[in-house]
Formats: structure tokens, sequence, C-alpha cells
């Protein structure tokens, strides 16, 4: 076994890069950044990842397998779970980008067989790790706005989806299950568990095609009383990205856009409570702030603020949305759960 990347006469650990795609270019730095060696398998792409970052190429799977502590899976949404149980069969610990799989179904295998198998597995949900967020979740939890009643969640920006696989509702799941997916399971870590969801989009999908440009609106009821609204939007090609929240709670609101400031903004109704606020995301790359808390885990550290349960979670949610979207109808989680679990 290895010890922490970068840490002093400690071996690195040996990372096996499944995808070359557009988010393996902040996977990959990440990695290095941290001194990992890095292999890289992908149908497409991989030399000329390989050069950019000084990467090695493998030309298949199983070569990879063999050579790696542990695999990051950076591709398409329907090669996660063939992947991430090659992986977990191989005794390898697996990062893998959102969503982990296309269905709870195939996201509860992949957590089970890791369970079975002793090896960790960890969501990348980057905005967890990214500053705002992370102290917005921390406020709620430490009470600095009191109870929680409603929050609104929105992101977007500029459609990936002409022309390419997103298009598939099949194969990306749609703007819910691909983009707002962050925002779900933001919802739920700052607010709590999800009793009931109910969605809207426009322009819909139809025979299975995404619209280029589309927003989808969707609606969260928790346990614990609060209600979230969540948008998503791929708008026109050169739309800038936006991202952003308002957290109401009792005694306070907590505000965040990407668009209008740096940091997080704090209206209180009594004296402030001493809320530590970043005074910019961008410190560091919330993706190698990820990176480094997966690979301590690895290494016998603590317990990432991500699992993968909270995946399976996320996709539940997001399959529950687009189903919602298909009957235009509230779905209650509880009875949701209960027909997946028997569907699986």
């Amino acid at each position: 076994m290895y010890a922490a990347a970068g840490t002093a006469n400690d071996p690195f650990p040996v990372v096996g890069l499944i995808g070359a795609g557009a988010i393996s270019r902040v996977h990959a730095p990440a990695w290095k950044a941290l001194g990992a060696r890095v292999l890289v398998y992908s149908e497409r792409g991989a030399a000329e990842l390989a050069a950019r970052y000084d990467l090695e190429v493998v030309t298949t799977l199983d070569a990879l397998l063999r050579e790696v502590d542990f695999v990051d899976i950076v591709t398409p949404t329907t090669t996660h779970r063939d992947f991430a149980l090659a992986a977990i069969t191989a005794r390898k610990h697996v990062v893998c980008e959102k969503p982990l799989a296309m269905t709870p179904a195939d996201s509860g295998e992949i957590a089970a067989a890791a369970a079975k198998a002793g090896v960790q597995v960890y969501p990348a949900h980057v905005v967890r790790f990214t500053a705002p967020y992370a102290t917005a979740h921390q406020a709620v939890a430490d009470g600095r706005i009191g109870e929680v009643a409603v929050a609104r969640f929105h992101r977007g920006g500029s459609s990936p989806a002409i022309g390419t696989w997103f298009q598939d509702d099949a194969a990306s799941g749609g703007i819910i299950m691909d983009l707002m997916i962050h925002d779900l399971d933001q919802a739920r870590w700052i607010c709590g568990d999800v009793e009931t969801v109910y969605a809207v989009q426009n322009p819909p999908t139809v025979d299975n095609v995404v619209p280029s440009f589309v927003s989808a609106h969707v609606t969260l009821t928790h346990a614990g009383g609060a209600i979230s609204h969540v948008r998503a939007t791929w708008g026109a090609v050169g739309t800038p990205f936006t991202t952003g929240f308002s957290i109401a709670g009792s005694v306070g609101v907590l505000n965040y856009s990407s668009s209008a400031n740096s940091g997080l903004t704090l209206d209180l109704q009594q004296v402030s409570p001493d809320l530590v606020i970043p005074a910019s995301p961008l410190r560091e790359s919330p993706y190698l702030t990820e990176i480094r808390e997966f690979a301590a885990a690895f290494a016998g550290g603590a317990e990432p603020r991500v699992s993968a349960a909270d995946g399976v979670t996320a996709v539940e949610l997001a399959q529950a949305a687009r189903m919602s979207l298909a009957t235009a109808s509230v779905i209650v989680m509880s009875e949701f759960a209960a027909s997946t679990e028997a569907a699986a």
C-alpha cells in the first residue's frame, strides 16, 4: 500500500485515468499536482492528453488495472457502471465523475460491490468542495441562520449538447442528470433528506432528443420542512457559466452568485455569529481539493465529505425528477425508493 500523495519519503500512488474528454483536463493536472504517476486509457484522445499533462498511455483496460493503485473514471455516464465494476473486481479504489451511474440500480450495484470487495468508491461531486457551498453547508449545520425555510439553487451556461451525446437522453440523462444533479446534491446536503420531487422542463425532451437550449426547474420538499427550488439552464453558445444560491432561514439569509461577487454574503436579523467567509472561492481548484481528499482517504485517512451513498442518492433524486417530467406528477421519494429496489 501507499501513503498519502506528497508525503516525504513515501511512494506516490499510481493513478489510472479512464477517459480523455473535457473533464479529464481538470482531473489530470490535479493528480499531477499531488505528485502522482498517472496512466491514461481511452479509446480517443489519450495521446494528446498524455502529451499535455505528462501522463503515460496504456492501450487496454486490463493493462491499466494491473499497474495502478486506484482508478479515476472520467468517461460518459453510460460507461461508469462497467468501468467501476471492473476496477472493483480488480480490488482498486475508485473515483468516478458524477453521476455515479445512469440509474439508481446501477449506482447501488457499484456501492454494494465496493462494500463487498472492501474498496472505496467516491463520486466526484466537485461542488461540495467549492468554497461558497462548503461554507454555506457548515453555516447551516452550525445553526447560523436558524431553521432553513426556503433555498434556491441555480446553475447554467453555454449548452454542451449541440450534436453530442448530451443530446441523447438515454446516454446523458439530459440536463437534470448531467448538470442539475450538482444542485440536487447540494439541496440535500444543506437542507436535509428529500421527501418529494416535482419537475418541469422547457422545451420538453421529445423522442429521446434533449433540446440543445433548455431549462429545467425542480422543487424539493425536505424532511425538516424546508423547500428547495433548483434551476438548471443550457443556454445559447457563449452564455457565461454562472452558479449561485440563496438560503433563507429563521434568523438570516445566505446568498452567493458567481456573477456578482467572489464570496458569500450573510444577512442576519441579529448580531453576526462570527461566520468565517473565504475571501475568494478561487484560492485552490475545487478539483484539486476533492482529489486530495480522496487520495488521503485511499491512504487510510479520514472519510471524504462525499460518499458512495451520497452518489447513489443524488442519482435517485435526478431519476425521480426525470420521472416527474415523464408523468407530470409529484414523486414521493419513499415510494420511489421502494419501487427501484423492487425493480432491482
